[in-house]
Order: structure tokens, then C-alpha cells, then sequence
């Protein structure tokens, strides 16, 4: 998703699937420090009436942010998660907020969000599309509902076997690496991803794991068994609906 449309995106997103999803109240499991920092009261309304659809506190749970961690997330996209991992990893943790300079207004909306009282530990950068610097060996990289946008050509020339290796790289060992994306009806070129931004679980598995990955986990809190796969995620009868699935990877 381009990121210039990311307020605007999710306040209709919001509108059109507050119906059709889960419930979000957090499971009695969830990590005190996860459900603080979804309770945030500084979090802007557009993101907070957002979490009917997004929610924040099963994904943040299901990819282990803990307190301490240093955490790497591409294309933090104004910073809807980035506030909420912040608040998660604590004063001895850090967020590095990797943004590309490809997508309009993106940068913009990170440097405000880091600007805000409390987000001391979070650090923002901006690249190249498909590049983000390693300050330090990441606990956690985390992207969710982009991964299949580094497919698209309009975007960059990105060689997703050297981006996943640079991920591996960039971890330290047993680090995770964490990805949330919208199903696909299979595996695709990159021409068929641009059209309905989406990418096949089985074709992400397939790219991660052959730059030394393992996959250990699959959450299905954001599974919408009624989305139509072939359809792009802006079409007005599914978006804010889609069938999503979340993926937890380690470095061994």
C-alpha cells in the first residue's frame, strides 16, 4: 500500500470492515505491556478506530515483542504499529523505523511520530526502495501488509533473494523475522502482484525460507475465509476485509 493514501486508507478500511471483524478484545494471555501499549491513549482516533480491523494486540503477541528488544520495521508507514512496539520494548529497547523515500509522505508522517513526547527509542531512517541500514543487530524485523509491494516494479527493482538475505544478515541469531500479508489465489509474477497487492502464503514461505529461514509459527487471528483472492485489496467489496495471513520466521 502506498503510504501517502496509509490515514486515509485505514479510516475506510475501518468504516467498510468493522463489521466483518473479529472480535479485538485481547485473549486473557496477552502480555500486560502489549495491551498498555494498545491502550495508549496519545495513539491518534484514525489509528485507534482502526484496530477493529488490524487487531494490533494479537499481532504484536504472535510476533514476540517483548521489553528490551531491539526491533526493525520497514515501512513503518506514519507509525500505526511503530507507537505500539515503542511503548512494548520499553525505555531499554529501540525501534528502528525504516522508511523509503519512495512513497510520498511517508517520511514526513515518521519524523512527526518520532517527534512525539515518550518515542525517544524509536529511530527513523529513510533509503532506497528494497535498502535500510542495520545501526545494530535486530532482535526483531517486522513488516506487515508490505511485503508484497516489494514486488512491484512501479516501486523499485527489488531482488527479493538478496532483500530476504539482508534481512538474515541484519538479525541477530535466533532473531525473528516477522511478516503479515494479504492471501493470494496463488503464486504469481510480479506483474500479477502489482495488480491486486497480494502475494501467496506459499510463494512467501518459498522466498524466506530460501535465504536460511525456518518457519516456526502461523497466526490465523486475521483468516476472513469469505475474501475473494483474485480480487485486488482496494476493491470496494472486500477492502478492509481481506483474508490476511501472519508468519513467524527464525535465524537458526
Amino acid at each position: 500500500m502506498k503510504h501517502v493514501l496509509m490515514g486515509a486508507a485505514i479510516a475506510a478500511l475501518t468504516v467498510a470492515g468493522a463489521a466483518y471483524a473479529p472480535c479485538t478484545a485481547a485473549h486473557a494471555d496477552t502480555p500486560n505491556y502489549i495491551s498498555r501499549a494498545v491502550a495508549d491513549p496519545t495513539r491518534p482516533k484514525d489509528d485507534r478506530d482502526a484496530d477493529a480491523i488490524r487487531l494490533p494486540a494479537e499481532t504484536l503477541a504472535f510476533a514476540g515483542i517483548k521489553p528490551g528488544m531491539v526491533v526493525g520495521e520497514l515501512f513503518p508507514g506514519g507509525g500505526y504499529f511503530t507507537r505500539m512496539i515503542s511503548d512494548a520494548v520499553g525505555p531499554t529497547g529501540k525501534v528502528y523505523a525504516l522508511e523509503t523515500t519512495r512513497w510520498k509522505g511517508g517520511v514526513e508522517a515518521d519524523q512527526k511520530m518520532a517527534a512525539e513526547p515518550g518515542r525517544g527509542n524509536v529511530v527513523m531512517s529513510a533509503s532506497a526502495f528494497g535498502e535500510f541500514p542495520v545501526p545494530e543487530k535486530f532482535d526483531l524485523f517486522w513488516i506487515t501488509q508490505n511485503y508484497h509491494d516489494l514486488h512491484i516494479k512501479e516501486y523499485g527493482n527489488v531482488d527479493m533473494a538478496v532483500f530476504n538475505k539482508h534481512v538474515f544478515d541484519a538479525l541477530k541469531p535466533g532473531g525473528t523475522y516477522f511478516i503479515l500479508d494479504h492471501q493470494a489465489v496463488g503464486p504469481m509474477d510480479d506483474a500479477g502482484i502489482a495488480k491486486v497487492h497480494r502475494i501467496a502464503k506459499a510463494q512467501l514461505i518459498a522466498e524466506v525460507e530460501a535465504a536460511g529461514f525456518k518457519l516456526v509459527d502461523e497466526g490465523h487471528f486475521l483468516n476472513r475465509p469469505g475474501d475473494d483472492h483474485t480480487k485486488s485489496i482496494f476493491d470496494k467489496e472486500i477492502r478492509g476485509k481481506t483474508d490476511q495471513y501472519a508468519l513467524k520466521f527464525v535465524k537458526p
